[in-house]
């Protein structure tokens, strides 16, 4: 089965995974050939025109199960790299900058 994934940045790539592959196959497919975390992919399943998130707890499902076929168009998104961290980035501009 051929499935086409698009990348929030507008990125299309197509990824051929066996019929009967999972959510996880399919992670791991886009992670060798994109050079991409599949533990933090999110992905959504264009079905119908219904889209379907696709969640961590769906990753042993069948792609059939979650209604992706054969032409079947995801859309992926990654979650944060960490959400229980209290550090966070903090962006500065020096004041020559800003005119100051």
């Amino acid at each position: 089965m051929k499935v086409v994934v698009e990348i929030l940045t507008g990125n299309l790539f197509c990824v051929q995974v066996n019929d009967d592959a999972t959510i996880n196959d399919l992670k791991k497919e886009i992670e060798t050939r994109e050079n991409l975390a599949s533990d933090r992919m999110i992905l959504i399943a264009d079905h119908e025109n219904r889209n379907k998130l696709i969640t961590k707890e769906d990753d042993g499902a069948s792609l059939v199960d979650c209604g992706v076929e054969d032409g079947s168009h995801i859309y992926l998104f990654f979650s944060p790299l960490n959400t229980e961290s209290s550090y966070q980035h903090v962006f500065t501009s020096p004041e020559s900058l800003l005119g100051q």
